[in-house]
């Protein structure tokens, strides 16, 4: 695989990224994904996603959230609160930190990576994730974006029925979670028990085999 840039600025990049997210945050009050909006279409995430070092090592994350904020002319950035310096222990900084690894590490733009996965959704990931070797964040990122742009047969049959998940639970007798898991492809559907599997099936009015990912197993 192709990293994005030198590892040379990774530990820089994720510091000031993880900086970037905490103070926009929690300290400006900024929505999450709202942030995350500006720091693509202002062209800063294009920047440090390919490593221009004036971005990823030459701004501080303070700096790198005023340039995000001055690129969005109806954002001003004057008016920001000063800094506090953060520990770097919250969930925010943890998300900014985690992303720009994965970013570095799995060499896609953000543009792709927050399409599938939003920066809310990252933040939330921190209970279960920040203990966690970095390599486990990412094998988790790389499942929930094959999941978004790749779906599973049972995702794209139950569209094609005009069913939500929850309307198939109740249609199939099937626990909303169940669905939801194999949808995720945390569990393998191709693993569910015959009944499981019937009854989805008819729930949707396809065959068996259309809801299996390697029906030739």
């Amino acid at each position: 695989m192709t990293h994005s840039y030198s590892k040379l600025y990774l530990n820089d990049a994720k510091i000031r990224l993880g900086t970037m997210a905490h103070y926009g945050i929690c300290e400006c009050g900024i929505e999450p994904d709202e942030l995350f909006t500006l720091f693509g279409i202002t062209g800063v995430a294009y920047q440090f996603g390919r490593g221009n070092p004036a971005f990823v090592s030459g701004r501080s994350g303070y700096e790198l959230l005023h340039e995000t904020l001055r690129r969005a002319t109806d954002c001003p950035s004057s008016n920001l609160p000063e800094p506090a310096r953060t520990d770097g222990k919250s969930p925010e900084y943890w998300a900014g930190w985690a992303l720009a690894h994965y970013q570095w590490a799995s060499g896609q733009g953000f543009a792709r990576i927050l399409k599938s996965v939003s920066f809310s959704e990252i933040i939330a990931m921190y209970p279960l994730f920040h203990e966690m070797d970095i390599a486990r964040f990412a094998e988790e990122m790389d499942r929930r974006i094959l999941s978004k742009e790749h779906p599973t047969n049972l995702r794209a049959q139950r569209e094609i029925a005009g069913l939500s998940q929850a309307e198939l639970a109740r249609e199939a007798h099937v626990g909303l979670r169940s669905i939801q898991m194999y949808e995720q492809r945390v569990n393998d559907i191709d693993k569910a028990q015959a009944h499981t599997v019937y009854k989805l099936a008819h729930a949707l009015g396809c065959s068996m085999e259309d809801l299996l990912e390697s029906p030739e197993r």
